[in-house]
């Protein structure tokens, strides 16, 4: 049985899954049509962005430690089983409340793929290679936000209907599953087996659900938050301390890094969390952008982003060169400082921004290329740095770590800027009321209703505009985190640490 075929196979599910996880950015507003979700109401979409990334975050590393004791392939099998019934539940939903329920089967079956993977590599490669192994199977992850919301758009494209998105899943599952039975080794991984950490599942499960169930506010028209939204989201960062703090007097870990310094640790994951943020912000609110407010359709809105989908993994090389050379440190930091450049400029898109350039370059595509180019130059330096920190024997569950921190930022991120978003615009137009027509003459009430639909559009382009300005504060925030990076310096401490050595400053 060949090794490189059950990396194969571990890394095809790694990417079905990273599909789903980036392909709601060019079906949304079909979704929401398809739904009969009003436009002026796209808060009531929110649960089903968020519901796949809260599944996805929240199984990750609980199922990741369920698979060293049940076995790789087990637990590989399981997953895809729930993800194809979590698809049919999907594709079969005429309501907002089981499709949500759908993309949270779909994200906790598919968020545990991924650290079985990195897993799996680490049970079939020696401590030598396993970094280069694991970096494969990264890749897998990351070239789903690039084929995402391609993948998306050329369903719909073919067949017209974002439905088959999920209908097809059930197909490639049943072909992952063969694959995997045939590849993967069956059994249990060798080396000695630790206990499973439910309890810290349960508390990181239990914090992000109340964080997101706070941020979300089904009538923003009053304020940010809902009413219950100030207690669950304390109740939600208690259960989260609670996690941290069991997670450091527990014997058995969830994401069990020890043996690394912990401000530079802190700094990479906040780094990815932020990346994460700004990440999410793009896919969702430019894909808005273009469909809100400038007319254009589900095709023509998703390649809009084509500038940024194709500059994300330039940088991405990029940053990786430029990481082997003068380590992590500078590339992290320029990344974010130009993904914060690339969101001030959007920010600042003029009233008609498809008619604007940059001398003989339109100014969009060259706005998201900056933006996207800054994105990708953190990818690699985050999962280079975090692997420098810590032993080899933890490289796999470290580099799970990063994914999660940016899955988390994507997660309370979209939830916390959809938020505010759909608070101002409803503050913005409170005052605004349409026109009737059985109350005016018929030019008098093209006009008013001329100038109604223009009051709206400034209100949606004054939301956008402030979640940009945002997301760019998240961005510098970001930059200055990377200064903290693990260096170059320390690669040789780092290597020495033994496995067993508490957290340390």
């Amino acid at each position: 049985m060949s090794r490189r075929a059950a990396l194969g196979a571990g890394g095809g599910v790694v990417l079905l899954a990273a599909l789903d996880a980036y392909v709601i950015a060019s079906i949304l507003i079909a979704v929401v049509r398809d739904l009969d979700v009003p436009v002026n109401r796209l808060e009531r979409i929110t649960p089903v962005l968020t519901g796949f990334l809260l599944g996805y975050v929240a199984a990750m590393p609980l199922l990741g430690q369920l698979s060293d004791r049940f076995g790789r392939r087990p637990l590989l099998q399981v997953c895809l089983v729930v993800f194809a019934a979590g698809s049919v539940v999907t594709a079969w939903a005429d309501g907002v409340a089981l499709l949500t329920a759908g993309r949270v089967v779909q994200g906790a079956a598919g968020g545990a793929l991924l650290p079985v993977t990195m897993a799996l590599a680490g049970d079939l490669w020696e401590e030598r290679r396993r970094p280069l192994v694991l970096g494969a199977v990264g890749a897998a992850q990351e070239l789903g936000i690039v084929l995402g919301p391609l993948y998306g758009l050329a369903v719909v494209w073919l067949v017209d209907d974002w439905r088959w998105i999920f209908w097809a899943n059930v197909p490639l599952t049943a072909a992952a599953m063969v694959a995997v039975q045939l590849t993967v080794p069956g059994g249990r991984p060798e080396r000695e087996r630790q206990g499973v950490d439910v309890v810290g599942g349960l508390l990181l499960a239990l914090g992000l659900g109340l964080l997101v169930g706070g941020l979300y506010n089904p009538e923003p028209e009053e304020s940010v938050l809902p009413p219950w939204g100030v207690p669950v989201v304390a109740a939600g960062a208690v259960a989260l301390v609670a996690f941290v703090v069991w997670e450091v007097r527990t014997r058995t870990r969830l994401l069990d890094l020890a043996g690394t310094r912990r401000r530079p640790l802190l700094a990479t994951l906040g780094v990815s969390f932020l990346s994460g943020a700004a990440l999410m912000a793009t896919l969702v609110d430019v894909v808005l952008v273009a469909q809100t407010l400038l007319n254009k359709d589900s095709v023509d809105a998703t390649l809009m982003l084509m500038w940024f989908l194709v500059a994300l993994p330039v940088g991405a090389v990029l940053g990786g060169v430029w990481a082997w050379r003068s380590g992590e440190r500078p590339p992290a930091a320029v990344g974010m400082a130009v993904a914060a450049v690339g969101y001030l400029l959007i920010a600042a898109w003029p009233r008609d921004p498809a008619g604007a350039s940059y001398g003989p370059f339109p100014r969009m595509d060259v706005d998201l290329a900056v933006t996207g180019l800054g994105l990708g130059l953190v990818i690699a330096p985050v999962s280079s740095a975090v692997l420098r920190l810590v032993p080899a024997a933890r490289h796999g569950v470290a580099s799970a770590a990063v994914v999660v921190a940016r899955m988390m930022g994507m997660l309370l991120g979209i939830a916390a800027l959809s938020g505010w978003g759909f608070y101002r615009f409803h503050s913005l137009t409170a005052d605004l009321r349409p026109p009737l027509p059985f109350l005016m003459e018929k030019e008098e009430f093209a006009r008013a209703l001329a100038n109604y639909k223009a009051a709206v559009q400034d209100a949606l382009r004054t939301e956008y505009q402030e979640i940009f300005w945002i997301t760019a504060g998240l961005c510098v925030l970001g930059a200055f985190l990377a200064l903290f990076l693990s260096g170059r310096d320390n690669a040789s401490e780092t290597s020495a640490s033994s496995p067993g050595h508490l957290l340390t400053r």
